[in-house]
């Protein structure tokens, strides 16, 4: 599945903007993801934007406009949602997702695995 270059660009610019440190980009699940400091933050999926938020803030999130829980092989991300274009349209909107990710990736667990001691 292709995703929408444009919007990664949009992406792109605003954690540029922010001076966030420690981005990586990924394409994984037929889009691209955003890594701040080794953690799923933000990321492309076709047209949608999707964000990682704090779980406890999904009620607020799914409130919004565009906004609706990540499925990924039939079953729901927990903490993840998709926000297709009409709930980005705005910068002030685009603004808010980015900075709700943003604001739980500090508290939120990397999936990196770490290194295993050499014993040998």
């Amino acid at each position: 599945m292709a995703y929408d270059l444009e919007l990664a660009r949009r992406i792109r610019e605003r954690l540029d903007k922010l001076r966030i440190p420690e981005v990586e980009e990924k394409t994984m699940m037929g889009g691209l993801v955003f890594m701040v400091d080794d953690k799923m933050c933000v990321g492309v999926v076709g047209d949608a934007l999707m964000c990682r938020i704090d779980p406890e803030e999904m009620h607020v999130a799914l409130a919004r406009e565009g906004c609706d829980r990540m499925a990924f092989t039939g079953r729901t991300m927990k903490g993840f949602v998709v926000v297709q274009p009409e709930g980005m349209k705005s910068k002030t909107n685009f603004e808010f997702w980015i900075g709700l990710a943003l604001e739980f990736n500090p508290r939120a667990k990397s999936s990196k695995k770490p290194k295993r001691a050499d014993l040998s």
